[in-house]
C-alpha cells in the first residue's frame, strides 16, 4: 500500500486563520499552503507522494501514538510512546502579541516525558503541484528555501548540531536528529511568506509564541457561548470551524484542501478553498447563537463589499480576497490513493443558483434579528435583491449540488421563498425599502408553485425537481428554514430515509450512491428536521451515532463510507461542522430539557 493511502480520518488540522496544517498520526505534516490557504502549497505529500514535500517530526524506533487538542484549542499534542520512553509534540501555527502574523509560522516543541527517546526531523518541500522547482538560496542569516515566490527559512533550538541542508531526488531538504530525555525541549519551526520579504524570527520567541497561541485560542473559547447537550463536542466544531474562518478578510472557506476524492474511481475533485454564499450564511447564524460578534461582522461585511465590487449578479462562490473564482487547473500529480484529478479553481462560480438568494437575505435578517443595523447602501442592495428573486424564481438553475444540468429544483425554489419570507421581515421592521406587499405575493406563489409541481402523493415526498420521482435531502434544510414543519416534511424525512439513508448517515439525492460516499452534512440535516418534526427520539439516536463518525480528533470530512466509516472527501468540511453545530442549537431549542440530560 502506497504511504499516500494513509486514511484521511487520521490526519488533525491546525491553523492560524490564514493557512491550514494537516498531521498525520506518525507527526509528518503532508499538507500546508504557504503563507495563505489558497496559495500552491509547498508541502503537499497528500496529493504528490513522489514531489509533494512534507515535515516529518518522529521517532526512530518503533512507536505508538495518542494525541488530543489541548483544551480548547486548536493546538495539538501528539505523544509518542516506544520501548525506551515517551515524548510529546506541541504543534501550532502561532500567533503574534498583536494577533495573527504577517508571515506564516509553524512551530513543533518537543517536550521529553520519560526515558531517551532519538527523534529524526526532515522539511522537505516540494514542487508546488509541479510549478515550481524549490531551491536553497545561502545568505548571511540562514540558508532559505525558495518555492516559487514562497520562501521559507527552518529554525530551532536544541534540534540536532547535525542538521544539514542535502539534495534529494526531488529538491533541496534539512534533516536533523536528537535525543529527548524527562524535561527536554527541543524546537523545530519554519517561517514563511509569499512574495516579499522574510523575516527569520527567533526560536525562543517561537516557543514563547507557542503558549501564547494557547492563551489566544482559549481566550477564543471562553467568549464563545453554548449551554446545551453535548457542549464539548459543539465546542470542538466550532473550533473547527473557526480554522476555515479566513481572516485577512473575514470570508469562510468550504474546506481547507483541493481535489480530495469522493469515490475510489476519482473525476469528482473539487477544490473548496473558495466561499460559498450559502457556508457563510449558515456560519453565520451559527455564530450570532454563539455570542461571536466579531466574525459575524466581519464575513457579512466582507460579502457584502465582494457583491459590489464583483457585479450586480450574485455569484456561488467567491475567492477568499474577494476576486472571482479561476477556471479549474488540473496538475500533473498522482493525487491522493494515486485518484485524481488534482485541480485548483472551481468551474461552479458562475452557476446560476437560485437559493444564494435566500442564503443571503438569511445572514442580513440574522444580523438585523441579533440587534444590529444595517447600511443605506446594503438595504437598497437587498430590496434589489427581493425584487429580482420575484422576477427570476421561476428559471430552472443548477441547484444546489452545482449539477450541470438546469432544472426546477425544488430546494431552489424553497431558497427563494426563503429569501422574500426574510425581505418581508427586514422590511416589516423597517431595515429595508421595497414592497413587501408584492415580496408577499409572489412568496405565496412560490409556495402554490412548490405544492403543485414539487410533491409526489406517490413518494409521499418533496421530489428533487419539477415532475421528476427522485429524491433530494437539502430539501430537509427547509424544515428549519420554516417553509414546512409539518406532516409533508415529516413524510418527506421517511422517503429519504428509505432511498438515501444508510443507518445514520445519508446520501446527497437519487442515485448518487453509485458514484460516491455519504455526505456528512446531510446525516445532520436529517436530524435537525427530526427535531424540528417533533421526532424528537429519533433526532437523538442519530445524532450519538454520528457524533461516533468524527475522527480521533472529532474531525469531519466532506463524506463518509457507510461500509467501513472511512473519510472521503475535502477535509475539514464547513458544512459538515457546520450541519452538527445546527442540528445540535435546534435540539437545544425545541427538544424538552428532560430527554436532553446527561448529554
Amino acid at each position: 500500500m502506497p504511504r499516500s493511502a494513509r486514511p484521511l480520518a487520521s490526519y488533525a488540522p491546525i491553523g492560524d486563520g490564514r493557512t491550514v496544517a494537516l498531521i498525520g498520526l506518525d507527526g509528518r505534516i503532508d499538507w500546508l499552503p504557504l503563507p495563505g490557504l489558497t496559495d500552491l502549497p509547498v508541502f503537499a505529500s497528500l496529493l504528490d507522494e513522489q514531489t509533494g514535500g512534507c515535515v516529518e517530526l518522529r521517532p526512530t524506533a518503533e512507536f505508538r501514538t495518542e494525541r488530543r487538542y489541548v483544551p480548547e484549542t486548536n493546538v495539538l499534542e501528539t505523544t509518542f510512546h516506544t520501548d525506551a520512553g515517551a515524548v510529546r509534540i506541541t504543534d501550532a501555527l502561532i500567533f503574534g502579541v498583536a494577533g495573527r502574523l504577517p508571515w506564516a509560522e509553524l512551530a513543533r516543541r518537543i517536550d521529553g516525558v520519560e526515558g531517551e527517546v532519538a527523534m529524526h526531523w526532515r522539511v522537505q518541500p516540494g514542487s508546488s503541484l509541479q510549478t515550481a522547482a524549490p531551491w536553497v538560496e545561502r545568505t548571511a542569516h540562514a540558508d532559505i528555501i525558495r518555492s516559487g515566490a514562497t520562501a521559507l527559512v527552518v529554525v530551532g533550538f536544541a534540534h540536532g548540531p547535525m542538521a544539514t541542508t542535502s539534495e534529494s531526488s526531488v529538491g533541496p531538504e534539512q534533516t536533523g536528529s536528537f535525543t529527548t530525555s524527562p524535561g527536554s525541549r527541543h524546537l523545530i519551526a519554519l517561517a514563511a511568506t509569499h512574495g516579499e520579504p522574510l523575516h527569520i524570527p527567533d526560536p525562543h520567541n517561537i516557543d514563547l509564541g507557542v503558549d501564547r497561541t494557547v492563551q489566544h485560542w482559549q481566550h477564543w473559547s471562553s467568549v464563545f457561548s453554548y449551554d446545551g447537550p453535548w457542549r464539548s463536542h459543539v465546542q470542538r466544531n466550532a473550533l473547527a470551524l473557526k480554522l476555515l474562518i479566513y481572516s485577512p478578510s473575514g470570508a469562510i472557506a468550504a474546506a481547507a484542501t483541493t481535489s480530495l476524492p469522493e469515490n475510489p474511481r476519482g473525476g469528482k475533485n473539487w477544490d473548496y478553498r473558495f466561499a460559498w454564499v450559502r457556508d457563510l450564511a449558515y456560519t453565520a447564524h451559527a455564530l450570532v447563537r454563539f455570542g461571536l460578534r466579531e466574525e459575524t461582522h466581519a464575513a457579512l461585511s466582507w460579502l457584502l463589499r465582494t457583491i459590489r465590487e464583483q457585479g450586480s449578479d450574485l455569484h456561488v462562490m467567491y475567492a477568499l480576497d474577494g476576486s472571482a473564482v479561476p477556471e479549474p487547473r488540473e496538475h500533473d500529480v498522482s493525487g491522493w490513493c494515486g485518484i485524481g484529478p488534482v485541480v485548483t479553481g472551481n468551474p461552479a462560480g458562475a452557476q446560476l443558483q437560485l437559493g444564494v438568494y435566500g442564503d443571503l437575505m438569511a445572514i442580513c435578517r440574522t444580523y438585523v434579528d441579533a440587534g444590529n443595523v444595517l447600511d443605506v447602501e446594503t438595504s437598497r442592495l437587498l430590496a434589489d435583491i427581493a425584487d429580482r428573486t420575484c422576477d427570476v424564481w421561476r428559471n430552472p438553475d443548477s441547484g444546489m449540488w452545482e449539477l450541470p444540468e438546469e432544472r426546477h429544483y425544488t430546494s431552489s425554489k424553497m431558497g427563494c421563498w426563503k429569501a422574500l419570507e426574510d425581505a418581508i421581515a427586514l422590511a416589516d421592521s423597517g431595515a429595508i425599502p421595497g414592497s413587501a406587499d408584492r415580496w408577499r405575493a409572489e412568496r405565496d406563489r412560490i409556495r402554490a408553485w412548490i405544492d403543485e409541481h414539487c410533491w409526489s402523493e406517490s413518494r409521499g415526498a418533496y421530489v428533487f425537481f419539477a415532475g421528476s420521482d427522485q429524491l433530494d435531502a437539502s430539501v430537509l434544510l427547509h424544515a428549519p428554514s420554516g417553509f414546512d414543519r409539518g406532516e409533508r416534511m415529516a413524510s418527506t424525512i421517511d422517503a429519504l430515509s428509505l432511498e438515501l439513508g444508510a443507518g445514520a448517515l445519508m446520501y446527497r439525492y437519487s442515485g448518487v450512491a453509485a458514484e460516491e460516499k455519504t455526505f456528512v452534512a446531510c446525516a445532520f440535516w436529517r436530524v435537525e428536521a427530526l427535531a424540528c418534526v417533533g421526532r424528537h427520539d429519533e433526532a437523538l439516536a442519530h445524532m450519538e451515532t454520528l457524533i461516533g463518525h468524527a475522527n480521533d480528533v472529532g474531525i469531519y470530512a466532506e463524506m463518509i463510507d457507510a461500509d467501513d466509516g472511512a473519510a472521503w472527501g475535502n477535509t475539514p468540511q464547513a458544512l459538515s461542522h457546520l450541519a452538527f453545530l445546527t442540528a445540535a442549537m435546534t435540539i437545544r431549542e425545541v427538544v424538552p430539557a428532560d430527554k436532553l440530560r446527561d448529554r
